[in-house]
């Protein structure tokens, strides 16, 4: 099924000004949209990944004038090129993973963010590319332009990377360090949140005990004697109501009395102030690494 997108769409996606897409169509006929009955432009996937690519093009230097003249391979060679020279810029990166997104191109999408991890190191990469790619892709998603094999196909390669990263790092067992129970509730199977704090705390030498995914709170009791954790993390990403999130931190907290736990997740703003007092929320990522990791 073919995707339409309004030209107020595109700007949303790609942040090129309707007015420069329109010029774009009449000057150089980088696309030809489609009209609706009341004369309205629509595009179509395929429009919307070149105007993509030749924007990343235009951004880096290339005159509009040659760019339009490419086929669609000769562009993709051209971004592949800039990107694995690492000169494209983090908005083009982002914009290249997009479309390797859409084109479920493993191939492209390796090479584009091995280039930035290469140069700038893999938590670098994480936060300035990972992180903007994964919000655009939230776009995408309210405006139901993409499925969700393309959810499933970034999820499974961006998990991956943290694999690796994560099993690079070896925890350091001295007697300062802090142990950390990472758990997410048996609704919960968005982990990618999750493994990003466990990448950072690993990072900072603390061990963890990662249990995963969708955990029953009755497993994390059986544990209990075995793990005794100094912090506990967990993350809400899937819509539930808040009563079940904050009967799960209340359980979780009388599992673990005194210990802190520290709750990430887009479902945070659900979350009232009505919570024990060792539950702290974490708006995101950086705020977990820079207020929490940093002063332990």
């Amino acid at each position: 099924m073919t995707n339409f997108y309004s030209i107020k769409d595109l700007e949303r996606i790609t942040g090129i000004k309707a007015h420069t897409i329109r010029i774009w169509e009449k000057r150089y006929n980088i696309v030809e949209p489609e009209r609706t009955d009341s004369n309205i432009r629509h595009y179509s996937d395929a429009d919307l990944k070149r105007i993509m690519n030749v924007s990343i093009l235009v951004n880096n230097g290339h005159k509009i004038s040659k760019v339009a003249s490419l086929n669609e391979p000769e562009l993709s060679e051209k971004i592949l090129e800039l990107n694995t020279v690492y000169s494209a810029g983090r908005s083009g990166q982002i914009d290249s993973l997009v479309v390797a997104m859409i084109e479920l191109d493993e191939v492209k999408f390796e090479k584009i963010l091995n280039a930035s991890i290469t140069n700038t190191g893999f938590e670098d990469t994480l936060f300035n590319v990972i992180y903007p790619l994964l919000n655009k892709i939230g776009v995408l998603w309210q405006i139901g332009s993409i499925k969700p094999s393309h959810e499933h196909f970034i999820s499974n390669l961006i998990r991956q990377k943290l694999y690796v990263a994560i099993d690079a790092l070896s925890p350091d067992r001295t007697a300062n360090n802090k142990s950390f129970l990472l758990v997410l509730p048996e609704w919960e199977l968005h982990d990618i949140g999750l493994l990003v704090y466990n990448f950072l705390i690993r990072k900072k030498g603390h061990n963890t005990i990662f249990l995963g995914q969708g955990v029953p709170l009755e497993d994390v009791a059986a544990v209990k004697e075995n793990i005794r954790p100094d912090v506990l993390v967990t993350s809400f990403s899937s819509s539930v109501l808040m009563e079940e999130m904050i009967r799960y931190l209340r359980e979780l907290s009388g599992l673990f009395p005194g210990k802190p736990v520290y709750v990430g997740g887009i479902q945070l703003d659900k979350l009232c102030s009505k919570l024990p007092p060792n539950i702290y929320k974490v708006p995101n990522a950086l705020d977990f690494r820079d207020e929490v990791l940093s002063k332990l």
